[in-house]
């Protein structure tokens, strides 16, 4: 510790005996110093707040009738791309700050320091944002404050209605082709029809319904024909002399024939008879069978012989003229029913071989028409979307969707907020005390001498015997004084400099 004490009064000592040069330095250094804070060009500032009212009453009153454009993300990405290159140079050339600049280098500086000195801020809580511009011309700082401004609002109204009206023209020519893939469908679906005509359902009614129809109708026509028959037959009957009955073959028990019916008596009665010995399979039993139906088929044989009339006048009879009349009716009928059946026939037939080409033909025309529905069903879609598009890009445009207010408008600025020349002075004369203190310090070490006999011991290691104590004359001593005096008249002259420069600067500014 007292080593370290002594290093250090022996540093005090040598800066005291070169003091002149210290004193020198700092002068020098402070002088040269304030000159260049002196001509530091002043730097101006200012800024604008700019409000955006994103609540418009449009909101709820348009929603579900239209894409609502988020306002808020497009100020706020307008607001980070506000500093990107393109709007920079528009705001050169808004200010002709362009004009200075010769070369394309030139340009790029002056396009890097006016980027460089925008500040764009914004609050969390609120939509309010800052632009802040600085530069050495006051009028240049409220033009280009000014200009960001202008691009922010024009950039956040006209961002999102370029895009709708992209978003239009697309769904402009989605709509055009569309509307020519529902043509060709439209006429593939015509064509299609008219080639196979035969083959597809009419009036809603499909393939299989048609042919059930078919067969109902050729059922009935059957029928039909069947019931003319018989009744043409009936006719016939009368005019042969039989009575009219409804079957073709007369019943064997309604016929009165006494020596056949007491034979069929007595073969029935046999029968049973034997059935109650034997089964139905007995040739007993099958042989009175037989009998039976032989003596049923002979009594009808002698009805019929016996049905004919012996009367020659029947011809002529009024009676047989209406029913041979009635029998012409009757045959015309069973003729024209006839043709009917064919028709109907040959219909049936032409839709059953017609069967194995209906499905495919069904099939394809389902194909068709579900082709066109999906066109048709997109194209719609497209003719409310655009109208949506359109409706969200007039929204996007609006000023009644966002609405901005400036809060704090761009101004002239009166007085520099820079350099800080004050602290620059102060800066200068601190750093030029320790220049001259360090110029002192370092000459008494190129120039070291020895101030106490210990120095000259520890230097050259011998032993000193005694020290020779200096004697001033009074001219001496008066010149020592006056050296001390002058040298605290330059160092209070320093102070003094200083304080002035700082009362002009205070004054000034």
């Amino acid at each position: 510790m007292e080593e370290l004490i002594d290093q250090l009064l022996a540093s005090l000592k040598g800066i005291w005996k070169y003091r002149w040069h210290a004193a020198l330095a700092a002068w020098l250094i402070a002088i040269l110093g304030w000159i260049r804070v002196i001509t530091l060009p002043d730097d101006y500032q200012t800024s604008a707040r700019v409000f955006v009212d994103t609540q418009s009453v449009l909101k709820p009153l348009l929603a579900g009738m239209t894409s609502m454009p988020n306002i808020e993300q497009q100020v706020s990405i307008m607001s980070r791309t506000l500093l990107s290159r393109p709007n920079v140079e528009r705001v050169m050339r808004m200010v002709d700050l362009d004009l200075d600049a010769k070369t394309a280098r030139e340009h790029e500086m002056q396009l890097d320091d006016l980027m460089s000195k925008i500040k764009i801020g914004s609050t969390n809580t609120f939509d309010i944002y800052t632009i802040t511009y600085n530069n050495k011309n006051p009028k240049i700082v409220r033009d280009v404050v000014q200009s960001l401004l202008t691009i922010f609002v024009e950039g956040s109204f006209k961002g999102k209605k370029g895009e709708s009206q992209k978003a239009v023209q697309f769904i402009d020519e989605q709509i055009k082709n569309y509307e020519d893939k529902l043509s060709s469908a439209e006429n593939l679906v015509k064509e299609f029809k008219i080639k196979n005509n035969m083959l597809l359902p009419r009036q809603g009614i499909d393939y299989g319904s048609q042919l059930s129809m078919s067969s109902d109708s050729l059922n009935n026509a059957k029928l039909e024909l069947l019931e003319a028959e018989q009744a043409r037959n009936a006719i016939k009957s009368q005019i042969s002399g039989d009575e009219p009955v409804l079957d073709l073959e007369p019943n064997a028990a309604a016929i009165d024939n006494p020596e056949i019916d007491g034979r069929i008596a007595a073969l029935n009665k046999n029968l049973d008879s034997l059935r109650m010995q034997y089964t139905e399979l007995h040739p007993d039993i099958i042989a009175a069978k037989h009998l039976v139906a032989q003596l049923e088929e002979r009594k009808i044989a002698e009805s019929k012989l016996k049905s004919s009339n012996p009367d020659p006048g029947k011809n002529y009879s009024p009676m047989l003229q209406q029913l041979k009349v009635a029998l012409t009716e009757a045959d015309a009928k069973v003729a024209s029913i006839k043709a009917r059946v064919q028709e109907y026939s040959a219909r049936n037939e032409r839709l059953i071989a017609q069967s194995n080409a209906v499905p495919e033909v069904e099939s394809q025309l389902a194909q068709l028409n579900r082709d066109y529905l999906i066109n048709k069903d997109n194209y719609e879609k497209l003719i409310g979307r655009r109208e949506a598009a359109k409706l969200s890009g007039d929204l996007s445009s609006t000023t009644e969707m966002m609405t901005f207010k400036i809060i704090d408008p761009p101004t002239v600025p009166l007085t520099p907020i820079g350099p800080n020349r004050p602290l620059l002075f102060s800066a200068v004369m601190a750093g030029a005390i320790l220049a001259g203190i360090a110029a002192a310090l370092l000459i008494s070490q190129i120039r070291p001498t020895f101030l106490s006999p210990g120095e000259l011991r520890e230097a050259t290691g011998l032993t000193v015997l005694g020290t020779v104590s200096m004697s001033w004359t009074d001219a001496q001593k008066i010149k020592r004084r006056r050296g001390q005096y002058g040298f605290g008249a330059c160092v209070l002259g320093l102070f003094l400099v200083y304080g002035a420069v700082m009362a002009l600067t205070l004054i000034k500014y």
